[in-house]
């Protein structure tokens, strides 16, 4: 597998998946992981996962909005978490094949292109 670029990804669109392909080998998931910054890799190598500190409820829920519209139009959903009122968090995985799969890491580089208004340090 060649390594797509940030740039291929956010081009591409998400390919429906049914089951039956493998999930992604560690060596394509470390190098698709590079191409997203941001996002890390659950303990399981099955999810990746971001986190933002919205600068206030709202702004967690606007952020989720556009990551919902994104999701449904791609046909590839996350999982959206929000704690403490501004601790915003997205995983993503591919539930039918129980592991990574390219159409992760295209979700998850478009949803780096969607601006949050985070809290100021």
């Amino acid at each position: 597998m060649s390594t797509p670029t940030l740039t291929d990804l956010t081009t591409k669109k998400c390919i429906p998946c049914e089951g039956g392909v493998p999930p992604l080998a560690q060596g394509d998931v470390a190098e698709l992981l590079q191409t997203v910054p941001g996002w890390t890799l659950s303990a399981d190598g099955k999810r990746i996962r971001r986190e933002w500190r919205a600068r206030n409820f709202v702004a967690g829920l606007r952020f989720f909005d556009k990551v919902g519209e994104l999701a449904e139009d791609e046909g590839h959903h996350p999982d959206l978490h929000l704690a403490g009122y501004r601790n915003v968090a997205v995983e993503i995985t591919t539930h039918a094949v129980g592991g990574l799969t390219e159409n992760d890491f295209i979700l998850a580089a478009k949803i780096n292109t969607i601006p949050i208004e985070e809290k100021s340090h």
